[in-house]
């Protein structure tokens, strides 16, 4: 049975549809997986085993007698905490949520229910989604199933856990400072961020929040590369108000071999510098791609000042965490901002003066953002791939004090906490969708994962880009399965 732990999630449902096992014992097997081996990831970590094991059961008898009703019909997943889950709580591991058991599903989570899906938890997140790491006071700290000394990301870390784990067929995890992407890198597994927008998000906020939020996306992590254009396929669509009008017809990808692609190759850089080993193997990638006769330019950017996107990307995104302040919170966050430095632009002075961003300087940044949407355009119709570094190292030691007083050290020189956030602004602060894949192991062992951005809505043209380039890396590690 052991197996099972690396089958895709298109493989497990066509054995299932074609009988050669039942839902009741696939659910079963992931049950056992996550009860003997998750003690010591901690990532699935609000379980709902009965309702899946009597899903699961219903799904048999359905197969019998009308055959699969979607394209997951009987595969057990999971999906992140943030999502609302039916008879589930939703707590963003925010302690005075921990009872916030919600009454309905999250628009992706009915949408992969009908697809035949079956709901087995929900995987671990930090406090607020709010880190690259994962822990929060409910939960407790998840491990990397690849070192359990190290973190697995944030803040979809404990879904990128449980995948690597073998823990569940597929994942649903959440990206707005690379929390799909970092998480998938650290623990060796694929993942996308699609393009803003394409996928609805209701269902994924703080109690009373419904409104649609800039930058965030809901995608999929999962073992396989096929799986998450599968995933994609169940999950874009229109926002609920929405749906009456609202249609999408996502372009295929041009490209049918991996000499069709022109891939601009960005394998460091000085903003945010990344350790020899990650920056490498995105150059030999690049040397793979001109072996297959791809277009490669290794110099290739647009003409956009990428110190200030990384400003951008900072100031939008934690803006965003205002709408959670209490009043005396938000008081202190002013007088915090105000005592700043005015030539301090580290990334937590730029954190807390997003916190208290005036109306009119979001409109500035959003319109230097709508300036920057232009110029990627522009480039995307000379280039179809920037593949780029997600962290700048691979997955790090826990280190759970203060957020001021943590750091990385990057080749022996310091750097700051977030700014390895640059990687994923790069995408993040335009729109732009990113698939992450595993491209080989670092000499301790540890993951290293690229990703690879392309234009606005040209989601299929980097999944199916990874899909290709995928079946010609070499020493890409293996999953690290937990046992049988």
């Amino acid at each position: 049975m052991s197996e099972l732990s690396f089958q895709s999630a298109g493989e497990l449902a066509q054995m299932i549809a074609e009988k050669k096992i039942s839902s009741l014992e696939l659910t079963d097997y992931f049950i056992r997986q996550i009860e003997n081996y998750d003690e010591q990831i901690n990532s699935v970590v609000a379980r709902d085993f009965d309702s899946a094991l009597g899903a699961a059961a219903a799904f048999d008898k359905l197969l019998s007698r009308e055959g699969p009703v979607g394209p997951l019909h009987g595969v057990p997943i999971t999906v992140k905490e943030a999502l609302d889950v039916a008879g589930l709580a939703t707590t963003w591991g925010l302690p005075f949520l921990n009872d916030n058991v919600v009454a309905t599903d999250a628009e992706v989570v009915r949408r992969l229910k009908c697809a035949g899906a079956i709901i087995l938890g929900k995987t671990n997140v930090p406090t607020g989604l709010g880190d690259a790491q994962t822990a929060n006071e409910i939960y407790g700290v998840t491990n990397n199933p690849w070192d359990t000394t190290r973190t697995p990301g944030g803040s979809s870390g404990g879904s990128a856990a449980a995948i690597a784990s073998g823990f569940s067929a597929l994942e649903i995890g959440s990206d707005m400072g690379g929390s799909i992407r970092v998480p998938a890198a650290f623990c060796g597994v694929y993942g996308h961020k699609p393009t803003w927008g394409i996928v609805p998000d209701h269902g994924h906020g703080l109690p009373g929040m419904v409104a649609p939020v800039d930058l965030g996306v809901i995608g999929p992590i999962a073992r396989h590369i096929d799986d998450l254009s599968l995933a994609m396929d169940l999950l874009v669509g229109p926002q609920r108000l929405n749906q009456p009008a609202w249609q999408l017809n996502l372009p295929v990808s041009a490209a049918d071999t991996l000499k069709d692609y022109r891939v601009a190759v960005w394998s460091d850089d000085r903003i945010a510098p990344v350790c020899a080993e990650i920056s490498q193997k995105a150059l030999e990638v690049g040397d793979l791609l001109i072996e297959q006769g791809a277009k490669v330019s290794f110099e290739a950017r647009p003409p956009i000042d990428f110190e200030q996107n990384f400003a951008l990307h900072q100031h939008l995104m934690w803006s965003l965490t205002s709408v959670g302040l209490t009043d005396a919170e938000y008081q202190q966050a002013l007088k915090v901002a105000a005592a700043l430095p005015p030539d301090d632009s580290s990334c937590l002075a730029n954190a807390a003066r997003a916190q208290v961003l005036s109306h009119k300087d979001w409109l500035l940044f959003n319109n230097q953002r709508e300036l920057l949407r232009y110029e990627w355009q522009k480039f995307f119709q000379d280039w179809d791939i920037i593949l780029c570094p997600v962290y700048s190292v691979p997955a790090f030691a826990h280190d759970h004090r203060p957020m001021k007083e943590r750091g990385h050290i990057v080749d022996g020189a310091p750097q700051d906490y977030f700014q390895p956030m640059f990687w994923s602004g790069i995408a993040t602060a335009s729109y732009l969708p990113a698939t992450t894949f595993p491209a080989g192991s670092s000499l301790s062992g540890l993951p290293i994962g690229l990703q690879v951005i392309g234009g606005e809505y040209r989601d299929n043209t980097t999944l199916e880009f990874v899909r290709l380039l995928s079946q010609q890396l070499a020493n890409v590690p293996s999953l690290p399965a937990l046992g049988d």
